[in-house]
């Protein structure tokens, strides 16, 4: 898809055309997959930060304001995702470093975990109630399918195999739900979303 055909999409779905959205995905879902697959040489991390990167890309369009081709600002929320990822994941690694304790041999090495004050957990409180009324209000099949990726934490073949489903399928779902839980939470409050009236003013980076 040329640039002014992507350009036209955005538009559209800064107009209240979420469907055109798909138009975007489809033009660039193997180079953002493939971006992903290089910075975290795994093929499921791979797939989920693909996702996360074109809900954000949804809920940030406002920001894209044309001054590079649209692909530039895309990977960048790309690489940001991923950057978020790995040091999520080296964070975790972390914490479960042992260390030696001088005189008892090796100890548990504790992290402050300032993430846990009355304010945050406010917050998160608010975050997962308006998150399990999204959940409510997926179809079932979406629903299911998401609880079983993020919940249980199963692989996109499990879940194949769960479901009797075609692994493109399980993709496609997981994709739909996580594009209408952001809808959701969008209306709620919980995340920004696409408002044609935010486009001018300000830089490109979401």
């Amino acid at each position: 898809m040329d640039e002014q055909k992507i350009l036209s999409a955005v538009e559209a779905v800064l107009n209240g055309d979420a469907s055109a959205f798909e138009e975007i995905v489809r033009a660039y879902e193997k180079n953002v997959y493939n971006i992903a697959l290089r910075m975290t040489a795994n093929r499921e991390d791979a797939l989920d930060i693909s996702q996360e990167s074109f809900l954000k890309a949804y809920s940030s369009l406002h920001t894209f304001r044309g001054e590079s081709k649209f692909s530039v600002w895309l990977y960048r929320i790309v690489s940001n995702t991923c950057l978020d990822f790995l040091r999520v994941r080296s964070r975790r690694r972390e914490t479960s470093l042992e260390r030696e304790d001088e005189g008892t041999g090796t100890g548990q090495q504790e992290i402050p975990d300032d993430s846990l004050s009355p304010e945050r957990l406010f917050e998160r409180k608010l975050t997962r109630e308006s998150v399990q009324r999204g959940l409510m209000s997926l179809p079932e099949d979406q629903r299911k399918i998401l609880l079983l990726r993020e919940i249980e934490g199963l692989s996109y073949e499990e879940i194949a195999r769960v479901l009797s489903l075609e692994s493109g399928t399980v993709k496609s779902r997981i994709f739909r739900a996580r594009h209408r839980l952001c809808v959701f939470l969008a209306s709620d409050g919980n995340i920004s979303t696409p408002v044609s009236s935010k486009r001018s003013g300000g830089g490109e980076t979401p």
